[in-house]
């Protein structure tokens, strides 16, 4: 009893200074992060010094503002912006595809010996891929996405893993009505069995062909991409270290497995198709446009 008693003096000291502690935290919380004045204006010139301060404070805000950083979230690299707001062919560079890991390749027991010209060297057991040579072969299949949609042609984004199923879909919405996506899986025959996979009214009417397919993992549709070799479909593919460059017609040398990398390299290649799809409309426009004045000069001559 007497070691309660003696502990007991203490225990009550200790709730109270916990109950009082709320409001020490409340006042100092209402003090520091109040906006305003703590006391009600009296007087004209309290009205004057509260004027002075907010001046003063502007004038350093705005002198302060010109000599700090201008990094925000629009204008710094972020992982979504490649899916939705992906880069022109002009604008891709090396640190892009760096920072999408487009240079690891596989592990050195598993280098293609036809990779070899792409392959920078070996790093921790990990084949790195030359981005040096990378960004030009983008660019070239960027200039043939573009040419072949410029020529009213169609286009074909086939990725069948889980995580390509938006990158698809978003490249073949970017392009527009002449682009497609195969993001489930490719069924067998799509190409050199139309006739019996479409019927023979819709393959003779329609354009079931495709003039170019890109494969964002080429190891996993080998069968379309024989398909496309039978029918003479260009092809472009991201090309890992483990994988034959050849394959395809036009190979881009990079991390196949990274969701990073294929976002980049579609969205390069889906703007380029937009880019090709405003030329031909900007042509079809200009047609349009001299064929009328034509008509027109021919109906005035008429009426003289």
């Amino acid at each position: 009893m007497a070691t309660k008693a003696g502990l007991r003096p203490w225990l009550s000291a200790t709730r109270c200074l916990w109950k009082s502690r709320p409001s020490v935290l409340q006042h100092r919380r209402n003090v520091f992060t109040s906006s305003d004045e703590p006391f009600p204006l009296q007087s004209p010139d309290d009205w004057q010094l509260l004027q002075d301060r907010r001046i003063r404070f502007k004038m350093l805000v705005d002198l302060f503002s010109e000599h700090g950083s201008t990094v925000t979230r629009d204008n710094t690299f972020q992982p979504h912006h490649q899916l939705h707001r992906p880069l022109a062919p002009s604008e891709a560079t090396l640190s892009a595809l760096i920072a999408a890991g487009a240079h690891f390749g596989h592990a050195k027991a598993l280098l293609n010996p036809n990779f070899m010209p792409y392959a920078y060297g070996v790093r921790a057991g990990i084949t790195i891929i030359d981005l040096d040579s990378t960004l030009p072969l983008l660019r070239r299949a960027a200039s043939v996405m573009r040419a072949v949609v410029e020529r009213d042609g169609t286009v074909v984004f086939v990725g069948t893993r889980p995580d390509l199923r938006a990158v698809v879909r978003k490249a073949a919405e970017r392009i527009g009505p002449q682009a497609f996506h195969v993001g489930e899986r490719w069924l067998p025959g799509t190409l050199t069995n139309k006739l019996q996979l479409f019927g023979r009214d819709v393959a003779k009417e329609q354009r079931v062909t495709p003039d170019l397919v890109v494969f964002l993992n080429p190891m996993a549709n080998a069968h379309a991409i024989r398909e496309c070799a039978i029918q003479h479909i260009p092809t472009i593919g991201i090309v890992d270290s483990n994988v034959d460059p050849r394959v395809v017609m036009y190979p881009i040398p990079a991390n196949d497995e990274s969701p990073r990398t294929a976002e980049l390299i579609t969205g390069v290649l889906s703007i380029a198709g937009r880019e090709g799809r405003v030329l031909r409309e900007n042509k079809e426009r200009s047609k349009e446009l001299r064929q009328s004045r034509y008509k027109r000069g021919q109906e005035r001559g008429s009426t003289r």
